[in-house]
């Protein structure tokens, strides 16, 4: 059985970056595994989540909260571990999280090229909204590869 545990850099790291290039390939250096970590860290707000089976990372969900809207970042879930609940369990994790921390709504984004894992989300009662999703990069705060 998996558990669901606080990512901790010493034991978590190695095995959450190659999850991660696993699954999403990473190609822009501002979604580098090592720096999402770092930032991610550097925040020390207790929503990085990994699940474990074993020691092994096998999944991941990070969550953000700025007081008003909770966001949900990098699920992963391992290959092989796929379509046994795991992906459920982990945003249910984050759920859970944000709401104890009196989120009043959740968001997520789905690139185009992964369109196919809409129905996970809407299984799970997230619905597609009608808005424009926009983002600028500060270069200053991403370091060079």
């Amino acid at each position: 059985m998996d558990v669901i545990t606080h990512y901790s850099d010493q034991h978590h790291r190695t095995s959450v970056m190659a999850l991660w290039e696993a699954v999403f390939g990473y190609e822009t250096a501002h979604n580098s595994p090592g720096l999402a970590i770092d930032k991610k860290l550097a925040v020390n707000d207790e929503l990085f989540f990994v699940a474990l089976a074993g020691n092994e990372v096998v999944g991941t969900v990070l969550a953000g909260y700025d007081g008003h809207r909770g966001w949900l970042y990098s699920v992963a879930v391992h290959p092989a571990f796929r379509r046994k609940g795991l992906g459920a369990r982990l945003v249910q994790h984050a759920e859970a999280a944000l709401t104890e921390r009196g989120c009043m709504k959740i968001n997520l984004q789905i690139v185009s090229t992964n369109a196919s894992v809409e129905a996970f989300y809407q299984s799970l009662g997230y619905v597609t909204e009608p808005r424009i999703s926009m983002g600028k990069r500060i270069e200053s705060n991403i370091e060079a590869p």
